[in-house]
């Protein structure tokens, strides 16, 4: 299947933009609300998951791009990732919810008067846009925690096992993939 590179929507390229810049401190206020968390996971290093955050607000920024459509299969995967990671963190499903949810919250704050600027057609497709992809995180961020709950459980011919999670050289692994596979996607946006 080739890259299908589509002219993006001026408004959303520009949400996009504006992202993009205020990347590193939207990262450390997200990462700063979880920081808390961390304390119960001492196994997995707070970079680590500064990291992953990082990288789920660089896809969100290549989803405003001309291949948001393959960016978007990125973005499931970053997001399912997450929610293993999170449930070797101890978290609950709730938690990882409110966690994506928590990013929804630091995107309306930072890019209300850019979104509020455009024309109002404009303005409402580039928040549904936003929230739908935030909503579809969160669902792929359940998966993935599900999954890795169900795996660790039932890991032993059924009979549940310790939660041990993935180990924090194979989260830095896959999150290396991550990027190499988001790398690869700008390039081809260029």
């Amino acid at each position: 299947m080739g890259l299908t590179i589509r002219p993006s929507n001026p408004a959303l390229a520009n949400v996009g933009r504006v992202l993009a810049a205020n990347r590193d401190p939207l990262v450390r206020r997200w990462a700063g609300w979880i920081g808390e968390r961390l304390a119960h996971a001492p196994h997995i290093k707070p970079l680590t998951v500064e990291r992953q955050l990082a990288l789920l607000i660089d896809v969100l920024v290549q989803m405003a791009g001309p291949l948001r459509r393959q960016v978007a299969e990125l973005w499931f995967d970053a997001c399912e990732f997450y929610g293993e990671t999170a449930a070797a963190r101890g978290l609950a499903a709730g938690e990882v919810v409110e966690e994506i949810q928590h990013l929804r919250e630091l995107l309306i704050r930072d890019l209300s008067e850019v979104i509020a600027a455009l024309p109002a057609r404009h303005s409402m497709a580039v928040a549904l846009r936003l929230n739908r992809q935030v909503d579809k995180g969160i669902a792929h961020a359940v998966v993935g925690y599900t999954d890795a709950l169900v795996q660790i459980l039932f890991a032993e011919r059924g009979a549940p096992v310790a939660l041990a999670g993935p180990e924090e050289e194979a989260i830095l692994k896959r999150l290396e993939q991550f990027e190499a596979e988001l790398l690869r996607l700008r390039g081809k946006a260029d």
